[in-house]
């Protein structure tokens, strides 16, 4: 008699995570974005540990901001979209490769400045106001589990 298995990887479904993606009016320094933020909310965003991203030729380091909203219990953490410095570890010998020194997490949207995520299952990003002759309307963006960035935020989570 087989033993059954008491569950199996393939037939698990990962929810999607959502996030928002946040588009600048005008290319302005993080510390000056952020520094206009925390003034309109009660929020108070700091630059933390930068996310890492390994890949073959470099080393990418990623920006990130994180606030507790007091009310909710709720952190929220923008990702800079673009890196804001690469390490090159080995030479690029090969001649077409799809690697270069500059990386956007969201490779389809590079016109967006900032990922916004939230600890919440289902997160509410209207709590954070943003100036409106600083930045567009935030979109929301769901992000599937088969996709790059949904393991990358998983494992920094």
């Amino acid at each position: 008699m087989e033993i059954q298995k008491l569950y199996d990887l393939d037939d698990i479904e990962f929810e999607d995570i959502a996030i928002a993606l946040v588009r600048l009016v005008k290319h302005i320094p993080d510390h000056e974005f952020f520094f206009k933020i925390n003034q309109k909310n009660d929020l108070k965003f700091s630059r933390i540990t930068d996310l890492v991203y390994h890949g073959t030729y470099y080393d990418f380091c990623f920006p990130r901001f994180e606030a507790y909203h007091k009310h909710t219990k709720t952190c929220f953490t923008f990702i800079s979209n673009k890196c804001s410095e690469s390490n090159q570890k080995k030479l690029q010998t090969e001649l077409f490769t799809e690697e270069e020194n500059i990386k956007f997490l969201l490779n389809n949207h590079p016109d967006v400045e900032y990922i916004l995520h939230s600890s919440e299952q289902f997160p509410d990003f209207s709590v954070i106001l943003l100036a409106e002759n600083l930045a567009f309307p935030i979109q929301d963006y769901n992000l599937s589990s088969e996709e790059e960035l949904y393991q990358i935020i998983q494992y920094y989570e």
